[in-house]
């Protein structure tokens, strides 16, 4: 079935996975539901970007495939703009490069200098040069030296490139440079609302057209049917995660009260523990953290409830201001009930294309 809903998408292998070949499953579901494209998160472990995207071309005809995100210092630059170029090609033209920032505190255990904003704008202008089919010479910039790179002299491949973004100025980084822009989960309304008004008003700035940035939400899809402790690990635990790894960012991001984030980081459960909530929480755990250390309006940026109370959320994200949105944390067969109540809702204006990256 082709794509009914451009503007929705899942990631694939949600979450903590330890079969990727599951995702060839979750592709083909995603593709029948309608569902217009399907993300994929790195992990080092086994989501490696490159052979995922090439497995999810593979399986489908139609989604769109977005690695978001994936970290340019991990690889040579000719190593990652050929993995684009692969994968653009074998996909028809459904791939779209994401970049983002990572974990500065994980660069700086595996021997690697932390993302920079700088590194981003130079090592895209790097990728989009090879991708014409220009050759690199004596590069010495942000993103490193490189006395001579080239693909192939007769490529002329438009690839988009989505960056993720959370705070004011990868916002407006993102806004400047990329072709889309993937935000954060958890995020208010108040706060979609203010990331997708910097994006507009940076790319307005840079002499680009503001509409032509996709922007994608992506909101926690945790519905009703699912068992209880997979909507606490789902929201909950989730969230927890986020706090765990990078909570200043996100607090600030939502305006949230940073005293709250100090008093999840000092409670005696959240001291010390040996994992992330998302993967090792217990029942008993999630629900503490749920009625005791997290506030109801945190967990409350996210899509809860009925399939109808899910479907309605995400049409507030697109009114908002997104252009797209990712329905993360689930998997096809999670989001089935979803759809289906969201297709007697659905108020798109514009169609968009398979392709993540493009607004047209």
């Amino acid at each position: 079935m082709s794509v009914r809903f451009p503007e929705l998408a899942c990631y694939g292998l949600a979450g903590h996975a330890d079969q990727p070949r599951d995702l060839l499953t979750e592709a083909r579901l995603a593709e029948e539901l309608g569902l217009g494209s399907v993300f994929l998160s790195e992990r080092f472990n086994l989501k490696d970007a490159g052979v995922l995207a090439g497995a999810l071309a593979a399986a489908t005809e139609h989604v769109g495939i977005a690695t978001a995100a994936t970290n340019h210092n991990t690889r040579h630059p000719l190593v990652t703009a050929t993995l684009a170029t692969t994968a653009h090609r074998l996909s028809g033209g459904r791939y779209a490069l994401g970049l983002g920032r990572g974990f500065a505190a994980l660069f700086d255990v595996m021997g690697l200098p932390r993302v920079t904003g700088a590194q981003l704008e130079d090592v895209i202008g790097i990728y989009r040069s090879l991708w014409r089919g220009e050759a690199v010479l004596g590069h010495e910039g942000p993103a490193g030296s490189y006395p001579y790179l080239n693909q192939d002299s007769s490529f002329d491949e438009h690839i988009p490139v989505l960056m993720t973004a959370i705070g004011p100025r990868s916002l407006a980084l993102a806004g400047r440079l990329a072709d889309g822009v993937v935000l954060h989960t958890f995020l208010t309304d108040e706060a979609l609302a203010r990331s997708v008004s910097t994006i507009r008003t940076a790319a307005e700035e840079a002499g680009r057209d503001p509409g032509s940035v996709r922007v994608w939400a992506v909101l926690a899809t945790v519905e009703d049917s699912l068992p209880e402790e997979l909507r606490l690990r789902k929201l909950v635990g989730r969230l927890a995660t986020y706090l765990q790894g990078y909570g200043d960012v996100l607090v600030a991001a939502n305006g949230w009260n940073a005293a709250v984030l100090d008093r999840f980081r000092a409670d005696p459960l959240v001291q010390g523990y040996p994992g992330a909530f998302d993967a090792m929480g217990t029942v008993d755990q999630l629900t503490y953290l749920r009625d005791e250390v997290l506030p109801a309006e945190w967990l409350a940026a996210s899509a809860t409830g009925t399939a109808e109370q899910c479907a309605a959320r995400v049409v507030e994200q697109l009114a908002i201001g997104a252009d797209s949105v990712v329905l993360h944390g689930a998997t096809p067969a999670e989001l089935a009930p979803v759809l289906a109540a969201y297709s007697s809702v659905r108020a798109v204006d514009r169609e968009l294309p398979a392709n993540p990256g493009w607004m047209s």
